[in-house]
């Protein structure tokens, strides 16, 4: 069995605060390895700005390298429109491992606003890092008025295996504001580097594709 933390994203691009809030959340869960589910479009998202995806996924590749973090085009692949649907996937694929789902507190002050929220806490227990300038607006979102009555402790976070679901612990770690936006404003053309892009997965998981929430 391998206990396994799902971090959905647009990584548009991947940087050292994903890198580093990973670790740390890999640290603090116990975990054998993330994986960072590379979205194709992300539908609370604006298009305009957005690399393809392949150099997403490159670039979240080369950030991922020597750590226990497998960045993935699953989501590409599962051919599933709802993260709810790609989640139970990944179970229904993995029966013997556990996994966690990883957010920002900015995805959960919007969780109310994905498909099947409800579906999705039920599905695996949640881990959500704070996030500075989003923790106010996290904690006064509706889905976290139905979540708090099933939020864990901090300090017994390693034990997220043996939970019943829905489970929630929030984490705080030194915050990194490292920002895509503005990478992306320094470099707009940044996604120029990453031309040579494999097209097999790093994940031991099969086919297919979703649009993260």
């Amino acid at each position: 069995m391998k206990r396994i933390g799902l971090l959905g994203g647009s990584f548009n691009p991947a940087h050292r605060g994903h890198r580093r809030v990973t670790l740390s959340v890999i640290r603090a869960l116990a975990l054998d390895e993330a994986w960072w589910l590379v979205s194709p479009g992300n539908p609370l998202k604006p298009r305009a700005g957005m690399a393809p995806f392949a150099a997403r996924l490159a670039s979240a590749r080369a950030m991922a390298r020597r750590a226990p973090i497998r960045a993935s085009d699953l989501e590409t692949r599962l051919h599933t429109r709802y993260t709810v649907d790609t989640l139970r996937a990944i179970r229904r694929r993995h029966p013997r491992d556990r996994f966690v789902w990883i957010m920002g507190a900015d995805n959960l002050a919007q969780f109310h606003e994905w498909y099947q929220w409800r579906s999705i806490a039920r599905t695996m227990p949640i881990a959500v890092v704070t996030r500075p300038g989003y923790d106010a607006r996290a904690r006064a979102a509706p889905a976290m008025g139905w979540l708090r009555r099933y939020r864990r402790p901090a300090g017994q976070a390693r034990n997220w295996a043996e939970w019943s679901v829905p489970a929630l612990v929030l984490l705080r770690f030194r915050p990194d504001r490292t920002s895509a936006t503005q990478i992306r404003a320094v470099d707009p053309d940044w996604h120029v580097r990453f031309t040579a892009i494999t097209t097999v997965d790093e994940c031991p998981a099969a086919t297919s594709r979703q649009p993260q929430e």
